[in-house]
């Protein structure tokens, strides 16, 4: 299984516009984030999973052309904003879309267009073709081509969003926690994908530093990769020498084998 992080940023991306913070003027392109996303290959299947608004950029520096599927985590800007740009990558078969009923229902809202039945079958259009599935109980696994996808309950705050596994790497991010039953379907993972904002606890979420060791000490992944990084958190070469064993900072561009 190959593993692209597309992004590894928060919402507003590293640098963000008109920040003067050290980290956002790194001249180290590992301090340079765009949104975060990640791309999984097997078999020649390529899964996304978030669609955020560097969604473009990210598939053209990485020279992806194509998607199997689409992950969604949750429904914010940052996680669904460039599902519009999905347009030159499939315009023959609909690309699946996976969420939970919520955040189908926040798309369909949202790129109404998308989702139109109102255009002719004779007509040619440049408009996507989506299909959607949802995922209200994610406590079970789902197949997509033949893959084994277990949907994770995770909490963002007061909203409930997912995580995923897939064999054994799984993708989580945005949690503020995660409940037990979680932590028990993540028992075994080679590889965890895992957000942190800042080492300084200010609010309730994403995880902190400490909160984030503590969850992959309970996990026992093999490697973890931390996730989503605040330009606050640090400069990535001086942040990874103060790791723990098998634990690394993710940065754009990536690319894991699992």
């Amino acid at each position: 299984m190959k593993i692209t992080f597309l992004g590894t940023g928060t919402s507003q991306g590293i640098p963000f516009i008109g920040s003067k913070h050290p980290v956002c003027l790194s001249k180290n392109s590992k301090d340079k984030r765009l949104r975060s996303s990640i791309l999984i290959e097997k078999d020649k299947k390529i899964f996304l999973i978030d669609c955020g608004p560097d969604f473009r950029y990210q598939m053209l520096r990485s020279n992806y052309k194509k998607l199997n599927a689409i992950f969604m985590t949750h429904e914010h800007q940052d996680h669904i904003g460039g599902l519009d740009d999905i347009r030159p990558i499939n315009m023959k078969e609909p690309i699946p879309i996976y969420g939970l009923r919520r955040v189908i229902e926040s798309l369909k809202k949202r790129f109404f267009y998308l989702f139109s039945q109102n255009i002719s079958k004779n007509k040619k259009s440049n408009i996507s073709k989506i299909s959607v599935h949802e995922l209200d109980n994610y406590k079970k696994f789902f197949f997509v081509e033949n893959f084994k996808i277990f949907p994770l309950s995770i909490w963002h705050g007061h909203l409930p969003i997912l995580g995923f596994r897939i064999e054994n790497f799984a993708y989580i991010t945005d949690a503020s926690s995660i409940p037990i039953q979680t932590i028990e379907q993540l028992k075994g993972v080679n590889i965890l994908v895992l957000n942190v904002l800042r080492k300084i606890v200010q609010n309730s979420f994403p995880f902190m530093l400490s909160e984030t060791f503590n969850i992959i000490q309970k996990i026992r992944p093999k490697k973890t990769y931390l996730t989503h990084i605040s330009h606050t958190f640090g400069f990535h070469e001086e942040i990874e020498t103060q790791l723990p064993k098998n634990v690394y900072l993710a940065y754009d561009r990536l690319i894991i084998y699992g």
